[in-house]
């Protein structure tokens, strides 16, 4: 077994998590990561050219990384689906530190860089339902990996505030929320099936169901069939 040697950019993130507490994901923390690392600023800054958002962003990729990882090693054929998903998202979280998602999310937040916020959110639940084994190609594409954002990032929220031992309410916080989609997947199930309601309240099915999936690796935007 080989060990990979780390190229300079995750050297520079590595080094950048240990001044992530004191100056966040900053121009701050960037300079003193490439100080650290006895890196040449011109280059730190070729390798993540916004800074600390930069670095925000490729710490939030890697933990994608590594929860798909941790998933691979898994045996999931025992568990049903929702187990599968509410394991996915205790796995990327169990594997971040606090801190660092902490800050990411306050930076993430500001509304010059919200859409990068958005967009990482959706990569990980693209991510998720990917690793999982997705085969969806219509509208479901969309709604599915819509869900599980809004579901992860209210699990994100309380994670970074939860002081229960091993973050148990954080574990059955999320078991509740996919409870809930779960009750509304059961409620469109029941629309879709019943002749009196479909015309009318299944119409957005339908309409979710004419439109495909991307054909490129970028998760956004769609097409219409």
């Amino acid at each position: 077994m080989t060990t990979q040697t780390p190229n300079a950019a995750d050297r520079l993130l590595d080094a950048a998590l240990m001044h992530v507490a004191f100056d966040g994901w900053s121009e701050a923390t960037l300079k003193a990561a490439a100080g650290d690392c006895d890196m040449d600023p011109a280059l730190a800054r070729a390798l993540y050219p916004r800074g600390g958002l930069d670095l925000a962003l490729a710490y939030h990729r890697r933990g994608d990384v590594a929860m798909k990882a941790a998933l691979a090693e898994r045996d999931l054929s025992a568990l049903k689906f929702r187990e599968r998903i509410a394991l996915a998202v205790r796995l990327r979280l169990e594997q971040a530190d606090r801190e660092a998602v902490r800050r990411g999310a306050t930076l993430l937040a500001l509304p010059q860089n919200a859409p990068e916020g958005a967009r990482a959110l959706w990569e990980t639940a693209d991510a998720i339902w990917t690793t999982l084994g997705d085969t969806s190609e219509d509208g479901n594409w969309y709604s599915k990996r819509a869900i599980l954002s809004a579901v992860y990032s209210s699990t994100v929220l309380f994670w970074l505030g939860d002081e229960s031992t091993g973050y148990e309410d954080t574990w059955a916080f999320l078991d509740r929320r996919i409870e809930n989609v779960m009750q509304f997947e059961q409620t469109k199930a029941r629309i879709k099936a019943s002749p009196v309601l479909n015309p009318v309240l299944g119409l957005p099915f339908r309409l979710l169901e004419s439109i495909r999936k991307p054909g490129a690796p970028a998760p956004m935007p769609g097409r219409w069939g």
